[in-house]
């Protein structure tokens, strides 16, 4: 199947695990904070991004279904011009959707299904499905290069509040690209919004409305099929982010982005649970064992990154916790894991059959 949300990693196979904080108007870290951030922003640039990886030995397993979007079957004709709000305060007059940049790979998965494909003419690395692979890349672990971007000639650029840097977003503007900012998504309550900012921005609201509609049914029907928990108590879960090429490994809080779909899938979000109330912490034993998991929900890259199972029990804390001594993990994989839109309804799915799957998940 792709991370979203409070230190700004900015990776090339992610949203970065902190889509609140915005590249747009960041604030000033402190030491300890930017020595972390720079530390993730490297460990990402390092890992790299691509549907062709062979999975390392002992890594999970992908989705099930191919990696590409659905479009819908009849897209309605663009209505323009359209003049509408940009997150980042700006009114945006959009009269052309010949030639599309969407500047993140959640947003191009919003454009693709809206059924907007052909007029796309690049993405961001993170855009890895199947209908956008060939596409030039202009971004990189949210880094825009402006000139890449304006030698396409786009007639709409879409962005969102992690894409920077700020000077390549000004210099697009001053070019007289029209260019909408999108407020990120945090969880499940986030979807239709984006699905209709972008859609407002394209011209076709009415597919919009059409798409959330269809996202919001799917993801309920998947909803219905959680089943109850055996003894009564719901599973624990929890979210770390990990690349072990640059030894970082951090347990998310209630801001990481996960909250939203481990408690869609009948679980706790476990780092949330046990009082982590910001986006993510370094890993401690002691935090692991506040914590509890009886899984742990990683990105595959992620978890590709330790050596499989192997290597996660030998990070400091997690052999002893229920997930580590059970060997239970759920994988879903880093382009699609906190993209909130069209496809959430197959991440979703994928944590649900994996962490209810009989006998657990033992990679």
């Amino acid at each position: 199947m792709r991370i979203s949300q409070d230190f700004a990693p900015r990776g090339p196979e992610t949203e970065g695990p902190d889509a609140g904080r915005t590249a747009l108007r960041r604030p000033a870290l402190g030491r300890a904070a930017a020595a972390l951030t720079a530390a993730v922003a490297f460990a990402l640039v390092l890992t790299g991004c691509g549907g062709g990886d062979e999975p390392a030995p002992g890594s999970a397993r992908g989705a099930a279904a191919p990696d590409r979007v659905e479009p819908l079957a009849d897209a309605p004709a663009p209505k323009l011009p359209v003049t509408v709000d940009s997150a980042d305060g700006e009114k945006v007059t959009v009269d052309s959707t010949d030639r599309i940049v969407p500047l993140t790979g959640s947003l191009s998965e919003i454009v693709f299904t809206l059924g907007f494909g052909k007029q796309v003419v690049a993405r961001d690395i993170t855009a890895t499905f199947e209908q956008a692979e060939k596409l030039p890349v202009v971004t990189r672990a949210h880094d825009v290069s402006a000139e890449s971007v304006l030698s396409l000639k786009p007639t709409v650029v879409l962005a969102d509040t992690t894409t920077g840097p700020s000077e390549a977003i000004g210099q697009i503007r001053d070019a007289g690209i029209p260019l909408v900012v999108v407020e990120p998504a945090k969880g499940l309550g986030d979807v239709g919004r984006r699905i209709d900012t972008v859609a407002e921005t394209l011209g076709v609201p009415s597919a919009g409305t059409e798409l959330k509609k269809r996202t919001e049914d799917r993801i309920a029907a998947v909803q219905k099929s959680v089943p109850d928990p055996a003894d009564g108590e719901k599973p624990r879960v929890a979210f770390l982010y990990l690349r072990g090429s640059a030894s970082v490994y951090l347990l998310g809080g209630a801001e990481s982005g996960a909250s939203s779909l481990l408690e869609a899938a009948g679980a706790v979000d476990a780092g949330k649970e046990s009082g982590l109330s910001k986006d993510f912490t370094a890993i401690t034993s002691e935090a692991l064992a506040k914590a509890a998991p009886d899984a742990i929900l990683l990105m595959t890259k992620g978890f590709e990154s330790v050596g499989g199972m192997d290597g996660l029990v030998k990070i400091p804390g997690i052999a002893e916790t229920p997930a580590g001594m059970d060997r239970r993990v759920v994988t879903v994989d880093d382009g699609v894991l906190l993209n909130y839109g069209p496809r959430t309804d197959q991440v979703l799915t994928d944590i649900v059959e994996q962490l209810y799957a009989k006998g657990g998940t033992d990679k």
